[in-house]
């Protein structure tokens, strides 16, 4: 199956193992929440003097409502891969149990108007 997946890189180059580890990685995502409309990860190599941190993975997450956004960074790019997609992972599990608790228990809506109460007979 076909998804859009989008893979760039900033400072650095992206080879055909790099990619085909991002998607398979990536497809994970995929699986757990099928109303994924786009997903882009960038990967950047940091141009900064104290080498700490050296790889950057964001990653922007588009689905029917607002949009996620994520960066991890760390010393091997690899790594930072897997910590992103755990990561997104867990923010998709947090908005999918969001999304039931809010449907399961719906509250009260209160205007902030003096309105005269009305009972039902």
């Amino acid at each position: 199956m076909s998804h859009d997946l989008i893979i760039s890189g900033i400072h650095l180059e992206l080879t055909d193992a790099l990619k085909n580890t991002v998607a398979q990685k990536m497809e994970r995502l995929f699986k757990h929440e099928t109303r994924i409309l786009r997903l882009r990860i960038e990967l950047e190599r940091s141009a900064s003097k104290n080498h700490l941190g050296d790889f950057i993975a964001k990653g922007h997450i588009i689905l029917s409502g607002p949009e996620m956004i994520v960066s991890v960074e760390s010393e091997d790019l690899y790594k930072s891969i897997d910590l992103l997609v755990d990561k997104l992972d867990r923010k998709l599990r947090r908005r999918s149990r969001l999304i039931k608790v809010k449907r399961h228990h719906p509250h009260e809506i209160e205007f902030p108007a003096d309105l005269p109460k009305v009972s039902w007979a």
